[in-house]
């Protein structure tokens, strides 16, 4: 073999000297498909499990909040993403995580990358050789901005949810609970803080003003 380079010996020489020692983990922006980040969050934990990196990526969190909307006459919790377009990694991207993450489904990329020029061992002909080449690199949150988005992740967990008004001023709806069981009206005020509304009523050929909660009255 002489001083032939073995191509084992080459991707020793390449392995990112991490074994038995705790590696620096930071937060990372991935940018995903719209509409599509849960499915991007799914693919990459998969990707990362079938890898066994789990050492290496600790967390994959997509910020949402809670909210309650009306349907059919009922009040119903839903949830929303924070930041549609992006989720949040925290990491270790040297070796081959970064090129993993920027190569599954929906996801298109980081949101964050500098330019730099760095060196690289290739082997040509049995010979290695450092070639220099520029490379795009993820840029990381600094720790007080990952720590403001958490923090505001708590303070929305400790609210109460908040409900989102599905009638508007001058809406024709019809009454689905209570005396006026049927009865259609429209919509004259709407009060988000009580979750009522103010809806004139015809009675007896007559306009009267009713006070309604959401959950009695639906679209027409």
């Amino acid at each position: 073999m002489g001083n032939r380079l073995r191509v084992q010996d080459y991707y020793d020489w390449n392995l990112p000297t991490v074994v038995m020692s705790e590696v620096a983990k930071k937060w990372y922006v991935v940018r995903t498909a719209g509409g599509k980040e849960k499915k991007a969050k799914e693919y990459i934990e998969k990707e990362i499990e079938n890898n066994g990196l789990q050492d290496r990526v600790s967390q994959v969190l997509i910020p949402t909040e809670k909210y309650y909307q009306i349907k059919n006459g009922k009040r119903v919790s839903a949830e929303r993403v924070l930041f549609p377009g992006y989720i949040y990694l925290e990491a270790d991207l040297t070796g081959e995580i970064e090129h993993i993450i920027k190569n599954i489904t929906f996801v298109a990329g980081f949101l964050s990358e500098n330019t730099e020029t760095v060196e690289e061992r290739r082997v040509e002909n049995g010979k290695v050789k450092m070639v220099k080449t520029v490379k795009k690199v993820p840029v990381p949150l600094r720790p007080a901005e990952i720590a403001r988005i958490l923090g505001a992740l708590d303070t929305l967990a400790d609210q109460e949810e908040e409900t989102v008004t599905p009638f508007t001023v001058g809406e024709p709806i019809k009454i689905t609970d209570g005396p006026f069981n049927g009865f259609e009206g429209t919509v004259e005020k709407i009060m988000d803080d009580k979750r009522k509304l103010a809806v004139t009523v015809k009675i007896f050929g007559r306009k009267t003003l009713v006070e309604l909660n959401f959950a009695q009255v639906t679209k027409v």
